[in-house]
């Protein structure tokens, strides 16, 4: 039998909307960040979500879909959130607004720098850097190539956290009491604060990176 083209149930529906454009993708985006500050302050405040819900009239379902980022909260009741939790109504957008960056340091172009310790055949080449960030931590990733034989280095001491990837050639490096053999593709990640440095140059040229955390001053 043949299906009659204006029957209702015969036609397709095509989608109007595409699910993957730019906007929806933002709107998600303003959902979860609105969420991870109502939640933020909430702890802050060491309030439950039950005492949170007395507070605003809104339901415990409803703050959780908010704080996880699944609803739009409407402008009243990012209001009655605000007073609930003495914030003003722009601090759920600050993690939205805020500026994240990016650095790409193209293969060569890492800028060579002077470290306490930097001498002839021994290259620190600073791969990126980023200012002021949201998540308090300054990080600073190296490329350090050792191609001559030298004295004994002096050790490196700073604060912070120290992760170090071997890439080519071989070296035995200090922290602390210990001494580790390092080969490519090993990886030593310790605490900066305890005297640390490169003790035999087992086999040149030795290259690696250098990442170095540590908490952005106040």
């Amino acid at each position: 039998m043949k299906q009659d083209k204006h029957d209702p149930k015969a036609s397709t529906k095509v989608l109007t909307q595409d699910p993957h454009k730019p906007g929806g993708q933002r709107e998600k985006v303003l959902e979860v960040a609105i969420g991870k500050e109502v939640r933020a302050f909430r702890r802050q405040q060491k309030m439950t979500v039950f005492a949170l819900a007395e507070a605003t009239g809104l339901s415990i379902g409803m703050l959780s879909k908010i704080e996880n980022g699944n609803t739009s909260p409407s402008l009243t009741t990012l209001q009655a959130l605000s007073y609930a939790l003495s914030v003003p109504l722009t601090a759920f957008f600050r993690g939205f607004e805020e500026t994240r960056s990016a650095v790409l340091t193209k293969a060569g172009e890492g800028v060579e720098t002077e470290r306490r310790g930097t001498r002839a055949g021994h290259q620190y080449n600073l791969l990126g850097h980023i200012g002021s960030n949201a998540s308090g931590v300054m990080v600073e990733p190296y490329l350090i190539t050792l191609s001559e034989k030298s004295d004994v280095f002096p050790v490196f001491q700073h604060d912070g956290i120290e992760t170090i990837y071997m890439l080519e050639g071989e070296v035995d490096y200090r922290h602390g009491n210990e001494v580790y053999p390092l080969k490519p593709g090993d990886t030593l990640f310790f605490d900066a604060d305890a005297p640390h440095g490169p003790e035999v140059l087992v086999k040149l040229p030795a290259r690696y990176l250098s990442i170095i955390a540590y908490p952005q001053a106040s």
